[in-house]
């Protein structure tokens, strides 16, 4: 993992198109703005894992009705 320290207003790039820039800090909080092209998705972490919870959740399903349904041919 690479950590780096920014100050409020500095930013880290990421390739040629993501920016993530310190906005503020209050308390134990700090407050990023993140620029990217709209086809990257950007989530929270607990965000992301939920999709793929969900997404996992849906194949399976689809495997199984499939899975019946050849059965019944």
């Amino acid at each position: 993992m690479l950590v780096l320290t920014r100050k409020i207003g500095e930013s880290i790039q990421i390739g040629d198109e993501i920016e993530i820039k310190v906005i503020s800090l209050q308390g134990d909080q700090i407050k990023i703005g993140i620029s990217a092209p709209k086809n990257i998705e950007v989530h929270r972490k607990e965000v992301y894992q939920d999709i793929l919870t969900e997404n996992t959740k849906a194949s399976k399903s689809i495997q199984d009705l499939i899975e019946i349904l050849s059965k019944n041919e």
